[in-house]
């Protein structure tokens, strides 16, 4: 839809609308894809917001802004209680974007420019509205897609040398702390944009690895159960899923995603991974039956084995077959949405450990004053960072921090 609102500047490869006014774009912006556009943090209070984005910021921490001075002053007693806090986080921006690739998205852009960020930079890189990756696109309709779409979608849309479509060239023998540790091992150039997918299994295999759950299945069985919640994006990305094979060698891997994003076409449905997603060589040995590869025969792989449960994890846990050793729910939004309180005490009473990941630490933060006012207890794994966050910056959220999708993890 961009396309019929913006016209491309071919030397550049960036949107071009300096004609549009503020107020315009910001019009166009919600009414083609329905996204928030940050608002006065005193809308509310007092006198009406002054009309469009807010553009004064809070000189002590950075974090939030109004329409006014007047604003400012009227919401002290409210933020003077979170400023220190914010800017703290604030000064951990630099951290949280020290990445090993070498594809990144001009930090040149201006206010206007930032929010279109994603989509010029996946046109950029010849992905734009591909299949595997249109949910990382801004201009993506996330429910209407979803329900209209049914299909595994098992293509890379990139050359075999930037995905990892067929198994490794050598076996894990240590676990992997990094995305620098992975893209070495899977043999991935650092400008492979893979990562922003790979972000899914990866985060998945940490917080096995925080639950030391891998220590314990050689022990006790090649089974391992994972109850995933609130999927959204990953529901156009489950053949990413896959790569759990490589990180996760000789275990049957079991994970139920489980959330009210799930169509209701797609309840109960079971999807087999005994391959990885294929690239776009017609050569590639992905395309075969069975690759030839140095890792042993087909029958030897592991698989992953997903099945979609539409509902609220505490109206659906009773009903699912399998019993989880883990509970992990991404970018889980605790604080936003008051339905997490009966899964979250659910969790509690079975006592199977869960890690939450969130895009950014106030979210992460006001997640564990939730979790703590239902359990009465403090968190079994703290708030930290996770290595496998995905390394491209959030542009529509509530707060000026830096955000990025599975940015924080903490545990239950």
């Amino acid at each position: 839809m961009l396309e019929f609102c913006f016209e491309m500047d071919s030397r550049i490869k960036k949107p071009v609308y300096h004609m549009l006014s503020h107020l315009f774009y910001l019009q166009i912006v919600q009414t083609l894809f329905g996204r928030p556009i940050m608002e006065c943090a005193a809308k509310g209070r007092g006198d009406p917001c002054f009309s469009g984005r807010p553009r004064r910021r809070c000189g002590l921490c950075g974090a939030v802004a109004y329409c006014s001075s007047k604003h400012q002053m009227l919401d002290w007693n409210n933020h003077r209680e979170e400023c220190a806090r914010l800017a703290q986080q604030m000064q951990r921006a630099d951290f949280l974007s020290d990445f090993p690739f070498s594809f990144s998205v001009d930090a040149e852009h201006t206010e206007l420019e930032k929010w279109l960020t994603r989509c010029s930079f996946l046109i950029s890189i010849g992905l734009h509205l591909k299949p595997m990756w249109i949910c990382e696109c801004s201009c993506w309709h996330g429910s209407i897609y979803l329900d209209n779409n049914s299909r595994l979608i098992d293509e890379w849309s990139l050359p075999s040398s930037l995905c990892p479509c067929s198994e490794p060239r050598s076996s894990i023998r240590v676990h992997v702390d990094s995305w620098k540790d992975y893209y070495l091992w899977r043999c991935l150039p650092f400008y492979s944009p893979a990562a922003l997918i790979l972000h899914w299994p990866l985060t998945v295999y940490h917080c096995i690895q925080l639950s030391a759950l891998q220590s314990l299945i050689s022990k006790t069985s090649d089974q391992l159960h994972i109850h995933y919640l609130g999927p959204y994006k990953e529901l156009c990305q489950l053949a990413a899923f896959a790569e759990l094979r490589a990180l996760i060698p000789g275990v049957q891997l079991h994970i139920d995603f489980v959330g009210p994003a799930v169509p209701q076409s797609r309840d109960g449905e079971t999807i087999i991974l005994d391959k990885y997603a294929k690239c776009s060589c017609v050569s590639c040995s992905c395309k075969s039956s069975c690759e030839d590869t140095n890792m042993g025969s087909c029958h030897m792989k592991s698989t992953v084995t997903l099945k979609l449960h539409r509902g609220f994890y505490h109206d659906k846990c009773e009903y699912m077959d399998s019993h989880p050793d883990l509970i992990i729910a991404p970018n889980a939004g605790i604080a936003a949405y008051p339905s997490w309180s009966q899964s979250i005490d659910l969790i509690n009473k079975i006592s199977i450990p869960a890690i939450f990941t969130d895009y950014c630490e106030e979210a992460a933060f006001l997640a564990s004053q939730c979790i703590r006012a239902v359990t009465g207890r403090p968190l079994t794994i703290p708030i930290q960072v996770n290595p496998f966050r995905q390394p491209l910056l959030m542009e529509d959220q509530a707060l000026f921090l830096p955000c990025y999708s599975n940015c924080f993890l903490f545990g239950m």
